[in-house]
């Protein structure tokens, strides 16, 4: 493209500061969108928010303890962040959202070094894309807006990418922030991450002399220096602590937990991202496939440039190990989705019209047609209750819900809707214009779904209810043993009812007079067990899937 069209497109010129104003609005909006207003939910925002208030409770940051117990399956970073954001703003919020303003900083920071990396790589006019593909990519959806070590690499993927960008122009900068985002990988989910870093920087020599040179060993010596200058205060004061802790969070850091070994406990389950990572990391791998499409025939100064080899040895490093990691999650994928946005829009002007037209209209057509459905089930629901076709359609094993009307909460929907419409009206259509127009609709439907939806959500995720029911039929004296419990749900226990059990994985020969067992979907009458009786059954409002039931021990 000629550079004047470029700048037309770009948030550069004209009306440089209204456009970037707009699209720090859209990056605020979906990072904001949220993070409070409810209880935490299952899995990692349960278990991490569950680690941050066992921290302040005890004032030990180094420790991570949950419902009473060490735990070291990562490293402490984003629950002592939590920590920290809880004593600062709680009051006024609570404590559980005020923990999960840390998800938003991490996604904050990394928006921010994506969009510094893709300036140093592809210049100023290109900082912004990323952005919107990262708005816009599926699979950053609610799992983004979580406290998970997964995040926090995350953030560190991005922070490495952009001190990589700047390491052959700037060593000694360039290292740092390696350093940095190797650290903060470190940190927040193990050494996983760091490893990643460690594989691509082995392998960008291979590439070219501009890999080989003196700037670059530079940028990897300080890169070395500044990591482990961050990361190893940690690791000394678990080891100070004594108590075999150190050796524990080592054990918990074999190979064998992050590359399924053949003839290991686990096996490998290649076709689960092979299945899922398209529509996870949507609309980035189509635009891969051109960007690299485009590159190997030589245009744009072909496939020899560091824009393309740094995010493109990253991708694959990452995508390989997950393709052989046991037990996967998609939660894992997280990590990955950076690269590809920085790969995915170095070409997006070259990008064909009407593939972008396409792309485009796709867009506002579904998420046009999304937000017709969603506002119009929430007031079908509001006046009448949830229809059964609905409840099935969402899994609800309860009918006739009638969502809550909070005022707040359905002005900031509307608003977010006729902006959306404002946005996407008829208008000049760019390639540029239709990565916008994605990021905007992805923010829409993520508003509906954290603003007028919400209450119900949080209805059917939250366990407050089920624990304070717990509680109720508790007997007055002894312990509670558990059976099968999650370590999100032991969380929950602990902070909506001072419930800690005593696990009987840990301990099998506990004498506790009441036991909590936790079984998967269930129909009938709860299970007997021999020398107890039922005294409570129960589990989530509308949710099908977990049951728990309170036995206590017949008298002798």
């Amino acid at each position: 493209m000629r550079p004047t069209e470029v700048a037309r497109l770009s948030p550069s010129e004209p009306y440089r500061l209204w456009k970037q104003a707009g699209l720090l609005l859209l990056a605020a909006a979906w990072i904001a969108l949220g993070l409070v207003g409810h209880d935490p939910w299952k899995f990692d925002d349960a278990t991490n928010f569950g680690i941050a208030w066992e921290m302040n409770q005890s004032g030990d940051y180094v420790v991570p303890r949950l419902a009473g117990e060490v735990y070291l399956a990562q490293p402490p970073l984003l629950p002592a962040m939590a920590a920290v954001s809880q004593s600062l703003l709680s009051p006024p919020l609570e404590p559980f959202d005020a923990a999960r303003l840390v998800a938003g900083l991490v996604l904050a920071l990394t928006l921010l070094f994506s969009a510094l990396a893709s300036r140093e790589l592809a210049g100023r006019e290109f900082r912004w894309l990323p952005v919107l593909m990262l708005i816009g990519t599926v699979g950053l959806w609610d799992r983004g807006h979580v406290l998970s070590g997964e995040l926090g690499a995350m953030a560190g993927i991005a922070i490495a990418l952009y001190g990589y960008a700047l390491a052959l122009r700037r060593p000694a900068a360039g290292g740092g922030w390696i350093g940095l985002g190797a650290a903060m990988a470190f940190l927040s989910e193990g050494i996983q991450a760091p490893a990643w870093l460690a594989v691509t920087s082995a392998l960008l020599p291979f590439l070219g002399a501009a890999w080989r040179r003196r700037e670059y060993a530079i940028a990897l010596t300080v890169a070395v220096v500044v990591a482990a200058g961050l990361a190893a205060p940690w690791i000394v004061a678990l080891d100070l602590r004594g108590g075999a802790l150190l050796d524990t969070w080592i054990d918990g850091q074999r190979l064998s937990d992050f590359i399924a070994i053949p003839g290991g406990a686990s096996s490998a389950e290649p076709l689960y991202f092979l299945r899922n990572i398209l529509w996870f990391a949507w609309p980035s791998l189509p635009l891969v496939a051109w960007t690299l499409w485009t590159r190997s025939r030589g245009f744009n100064g072909g496939l020899a440039q560091p824009a393309v080899q740094i995010p493109g040895i990253l991708s694959v490093v990452v995508f390989a190990n997950l393709l052989v990691t046991p037990d996967p999650k998609l939660i894992q994928a997280l990590p990955l989705v950076v690269p590809l946005a920085l790969l995915a829009t170095l070409e997006v002007d070259s990008l064909r019209r009407g593939y972008s037209a396409a792309l485009d209209w796709f867009g506002i057509l579904t998420f046009g047609l999304l937000a017709i459905v969603v506002w119009g089930v929430w007031i079908d629901a509001r006046l009448y209750g949830m229809p059964q076709a609905v409840a099935t359609l969402f899994r609800d094993t309860e009918t006739g819900f009638r969502p809550s009307f909070h005022l707040s909460a359905v002005a900031a929907a509307l608003v977010l809707t006729l902006l959306w419409i404002a946005l996407v009206r008829p208008a000049r259509r760019s390639n540029r214009r239709a990565l916008l127009n994605w990021a905007a609709g992805v923010t829409l439907v993520w508003c509906l779904y954290s603003t007028i939806w919400l209450p119900y959500l949080d209805s059917r995720r939250s366990y407050r209810h089920l624990v304070e029911s717990v509680k109720a039929h508790l007997p007055a004296q002894g312990c509670i043993a558990s059976r099968n419990l999650g370590d999100p749900q032991r969380a929950l226990f602990d902070y909506f009812a001072g419930i800690i059990t005593v696990r009987e994985e840990v301990d099998a020969t506990n004498d506790c007079p009441a036991l909590l067992v936790q079984y998967g979907p269930q129909q009938g009458p709860p299970p007997p067990l021999a020398g107890w009786r039922v005294e409570w059954a129960g589990s989530r409002r509308g949710d099908a899937t977990e049951r728990y039931v309170l036995y206590l021990k017949d008298a002798a």
